[in-house]
């Protein structure tokens, strides 16, 4: 299934605050973290990574077909198996000058 997000021109919105454009709302992205229930609760508060171990890994950032509310990565994460396909999930590449 062809997303609507595939057919969209990048670079249509302002940057974020470190230059980086369309972050947010087109996947949700897979993080190297393993998933912990309640890991931060009790992690750094600077660049926390997850417990060494898990059985699912962190996703950030929301998806096209989610809420508004959902793509802010520092607000909301979600879950799923190392191996799971989901049409809503995915990676970012980035590229520097």
């Amino acid at each position: 299934m062809e997303g609507l997000a595939a057919r969209l021109p990048v670079g249509l919105k302002r940057p974020n605050a470190w230059g980086l454009f369309d972050m947010h709302g087109n996947v949700w992205q897979w993080c190297a973290d393993w998933y912990g229930a309640d890991y931060y609760d009790k992690s750094p508060t600077d660049d926390p990574t997850g417990p060494d171990t898990g059985n699912v890994r962190v996703l950030r950032g929301g998806s096209w077909n989610g809420r508004p509310s959902s793509t802010r990565s520092a607000g909301v994460r979600a879950w799923r198996g190392p191996n799971d396909r989901f049409y809503g999930v995915g990676f970012r590449v980035a590229r520097a000058q």
